[in-house]
């Protein structure tokens, strides 16, 4: 059964543990790219250069791209109710929240792939 990940930290590690982070990394890169949103993580990109380095293209794209960012929680498919939980006061918070819940809905999408083919 798929338990989600509590945050970044754990999520990271746990795709890590299941030597599904390379996957993670790949759907990431092929869903940014699906919404037009050029992005290309290196597969050799350490867990934490990826928490920061997606926090700041979202933390960009709320700034300066809103329509492309509402594009990208589409086609990601990022829970709408989640998203309008968040507390939007603080953008950096935001963005940060928001890069969660991309990783979270990424990693449930490789999860599945791995244990339902």
């Amino acid at each position: 059964m798929f338990v989600a990940p509590i945050n970044t930290e754990s999520l990271l590690a746990e795709a890590q543990a299941a030597t599904l982070y390379l996957n993670l990394i790949e759907q990431i890169n092929k869903d940014f790219n699906l919404a037009n949103e050029g992005i290309d993580f290196p597969l050799s990109i350490s867990p934490e250069e990826l928490k920061i380095q997606l926090h700041e293209k979202i933390y960009r794209m709320i700034q300066y791209k809103f329509a492309e960012y509402l594009n990208l929680l589409y086609i990601i498919d990022v829970s709408e109710p989640e998203i309008k939980k968040l507390d939007g006061s603080d953008l950096v918070i935001l963005a940060e929240q928001v890069s969660f819940l991309i990783l979270k809905r990424e990693w449930q999408k490789v999860w599945f792939r791995k244990n339902f083919k």
